[in-house]
């Protein structure tokens, strides 16, 4: 199995590279430091599966992962990050990724996951997988339900809105979300396109009058 290291740290991604070199199954083919590189190793290489940490110059990890899921759909993405809120899991699972494990994982945890993810399985840290199960088991409000408006919206933009009525700036979204300034406003724009409002104001207060009905 080819694999691309992507990671900010050398000293980790040295780490993870010595102790793959002890496995007979698993080679690593390249090395990013930002997702930019991966995204380009992704283009030149084609591995079987990049392992991908999250906060990186340039180009994030999610935002790479997106992309190259885009692109080259065949290659497989396992986050390997320290961060493990639930916008950070559940955005890295919508962008593409197959796999998000914390990294004080054990070598014997990493290598299933690696194995795992890279022959199309999907696989997540108990503590991952303990906070997905408490998740999707909550209630939740269906604010889209009594609003034929709001049930146009995409699950990013539902996010992007959300995130609108609770204040935060455009930068302040894309960081939230791994994504661009540049995607958020373009998708604010869809945004006021589907309801059909002039501003985000206006679309905020339509959530609201939505969530109180």
């Amino acid at each position: 199995m080819n694999i691309v290291i992507a990671d900010d740290h050398p000293l980790f991604r040295s780490g993870v590279r010595n102790l793959l070199r002890t496995t007979e199954d698993l080679e690593v083919v390249g090395e990013a430091s930002s997702g930019d590189e991966a995204l380009e190793l992704a283009a030149a290489l084609q591995p079987d599966l990049i392992l991908m940490d999250i906060r990186m110059p340039g180009l994030n990890g999610i935002e790479a992962t997106r992309l190259i899921k885009e692109r080259f759909p065949r290659v497989e993405v396992l986050i390997l990050t320290m961060f493990q809120d639930d916008q950070s899991v559940f955005t890295a699972m919508r962008a593409g990724a197959k796999g998000y494990v914390l990294k004080d994982a054990d070598e014997t945890e990493l290598l299933h996951s690696i194995r795992m993810v890279g022959s199309g399985g999907a696989v997540f840290s108990s503590d991952i997988a303990a906070r997905m199960i408490h998740y999707f088991a909550a209630p939740k409000a269906d604010v889209k339900a009594d609003n034929p408006a709001l049930a146009e919206l995409s699950k990013r933009e539902m996010d992007i809105l959300e995130r609108i009525a609770e204040g935060e700036t455009n930068a302040q979204i894309a960081s939230r979300l791994f994504i661009s300034a540049k995607t958020v406003a373009n998708n604010i724009t869809t945004i006021l396109n589907k309801l059909q409002v002039a501003d985000r104001n206006a679309a905020k207060r339509l959530l609201k009058e939505s969530r109180e009905n």
